[in-house]
């Protein structure tokens, strides 16, 4: 079995990339991503979050940084006592 740590950081990394393509997604097609939104939460209203604010590197390195190691973090402990259940060190 992997080590746990190797886990967190595909499921890091997985998360990393994912948010990554969604932000760009959004930057090039804003209107349809709230649209997307809407429809993917059974009609609940996106727009009113939508902010006049530009979309910068710090606005896209917080919450990926965040993520990331949010990512790291669940994946190690998931692999972790998956392995403590099944009964492997």
């Amino acid at each position: 079995m992997n080590a746990p740590w190797k886990t967190g950081l595909s499921l890091a990394l997985t998360m990393a990339v994912s948010y990554a393509i969604c932000t760009l997604l959004y930057v090039l097609w804003p209107v349809q991503g709230i649209a997307f939104l809407n429809a993917l939460f059974h009609g609940l209203d996106f727009n009113r979050l939508q902010t006049t604010q530009g979309y910068g590197m710090m606005t896209f390195l917080g919450p990926l940084l965040v993520l990331t190691l949010w990512g790291a973090i669940v994946g190690t402990l998931f692999a972790w006592l998956s392995g403590k259940l099944h009964g492997k060190s």
